[in-house]
């Protein structure tokens, strides 16, 4: 049963939860259809994986409304960009496939020493649900074009969307190339990770749960990636913010990098925010002015900015991280989201939520919130906001706001994590590598050299050639 995030009291689907009987179908229909899958040439998954983005594209507008009902993210804000980067991606991945290929080593005339880049085999895809598409979007389509077959598991929570991507893929590929499995990640997940039959696991979602997918996967010595959880700072200098203008544009960027049109639930989202002392209150202030205009409603609605929380248990989650907060007396909730939305039991929405004076080794500065709530914190100069950052058990992204080219990169080298964005607060580019440092996951997504290290593996092949004969 799948509730809609913006109405939770309504039934928006009613899903089959999988056996392990059901796993153990789906991976055996991967591993059959493998061999003539990976068989065929390049140019064969090429054409299938550009008539998917074709075919995505054409129902655009329906994916971004399905993945905001399933999601209770924002149609405007979020769920048409997300379906924007799913296309991109199965048209990057298409445009590429000719580019998993080895290379050929020099070895004197009597050798040829070449290397071949082969598929793992049968890949299980386990997704969440904060982006579910675009995420699928980040592992199917490069996993197929290398030759891969698929058994995906999208989040319980949020199923819909991928349910409706499986339906369009299955059209232009062969029987058994790409599966689905539903059901909690309990039970459904578990049994596919420690199938005997699935060659490698990509996984994104929490932490917690990447270490278990870790555990089993490592006691079989498979291939596994993991893209996990942050606490990603955002880090504010004086010359960022040293005209009304600048302020405003930092300030917006800011809001961006924190992902409150995702309602916070970004593993991405920048939400510890350091700003240097002299400029404290004044970015305090805009930060709030900013963020109390969004407007919290209907996901459908043009005019909406942020939608629901997936979850009740998510949105208590939540609440009790900003309530634990409030209870610090050195701590101040310079906006809050949460008051207004409580007088609702049946509400899921949620506000921006800016608290400040935060002490960087409390739980609201330490833990994923996983919610909108920015926690802002003072520093004083250069070596003690990396520091500061630095301590942190996560490592995924980092956002630095300054005018000063040297102050940037030189921040930006120190800082412990994957992916560094300097005066902007975006999502990913597709062709970039993405992923973490520390215990925000293990491998690249999103690029052709992530792609490679994620979904093939390198055979070398020597071979003795015949001495040339004199006169020929």
């Amino acid at each position: 049963m799948v509730h809609c995030p913006s109405r939770p009291a309504s039934v928006l689907a009613y899903v089959p939860s999988a056996s392990p009987d059901d796993v153990d179908l789906a991976v055996k229909s991967a591993h059959d259809a493998l061999g003539p899958w990976r068989a065929l040439h390049f140019k064969d998954r090429q054409s299938a994986l550009l008539r998917m983005a074709d075919a995505l594209e054409e129902e655009a507008e329906a994916f971004a409304v399905l993945t905001a009902q399933d999601t209770g993210n924002a149609l405007r804000p979020q769920t048409r960009p997300e379906v924007a980067t799913l296309i991109s991606l199965f048209r990057y991945f298409g445009g590429v496939a000719g580019e998993f290929k080895g290379t050929v080593l020099p070895a004197g005339d009597d050798q040829l020493q070449y290397t071949r880049l082969e598929p793992l085999g049968v890949v299980a895809a386990i997704l969440p649900w904060n982006s579910p598409l675009m995420i699928a979007g980040m592992k199917i389509p490069a996993a197929l074009a290398v030759g891969n077959t698929l058994v995906v598991k999208p989040a319980d929570e949020a199923p819909l969307s991928v349910l409706r991507l499986a339906q369009i893929i299955n059209r232009h590929v062969p029987a058994g190339v790409f599966n689905v499995v539903t059901g909690p990640g309990e039970t459904v997940g578990a049994a596919l990770v420690a199938h005997s039959g699935v060659h490698k696991v990509s996984f994104t979602g929490s932490t917690d749960v990447g270490k278990r997918v870790a555990q089993v996967a490592g006691s079989r010595l498979v291939h596994f990636s993991l893209e996990l959880g942050g606490k990603s700072p955002s880090i504010v200098y004086p010359s960022a913010v040293a005209t009304p203008a600048q302020l405003c544009t930092t300030v917006a960027g800011l809001l961006t990098a924190m992902r409150f049109t995702r309602q916070g639930q970004s593993c991405t989202a920048g939400s510890r925010l350091f700003v240097h002392r002299d400029v404290y209150a004044v970015v305090l202030n805009e930060l709030v002015a900013q963020a109390d205009n969004l407007v919290v409603g209907d996901p459908l609605s043009e005019a909406t900015d942020m939608g629901s929380i997936i979850s009740r248990r998510q949105y208590d989650q939540i609440v009790s991280y900003v309530d634990a907060a409030r209870a610090q007396p050195t701590v101040d909730v310079a906006l809050d989201g949460l008051t207004a939305q409580r007088s609702d039991a049946n509400s899921l929405r949620m506000g921006p939520t800016i608290v400040s004076m935060v002490d960087n080794a409390s739980p609201l500065a330490q833990e994923e919130v996983f919610g909108p709530v920015l926690a802002v914190i003072p520093f004083s100069d250069t070596d003690e906001v990396v520091g500061l950052a630095n301590a942190s058990r996560y490592g995924l992204a980092a956002y630095v706001w300054t005018a000063d080219l040297d102050e940037a990169l030189q921040t930006a080298h120190r800082l412990e994590c994957g992916w560094v964005q300097v005066n902007q607060g975006g999502g990913q580019s597709v062709g970039q590598s993405y992923g973490g440092y520390k215990q925000s996951g293990t491998g690249r997504e999103f690029s052709l050299e992530g792609a490679i290290a994620a979904f093939s593996q390198v055979k070398q092949i020597n071979v003795r050639l015949q001495p040339a004969v004199a006169g020929v």
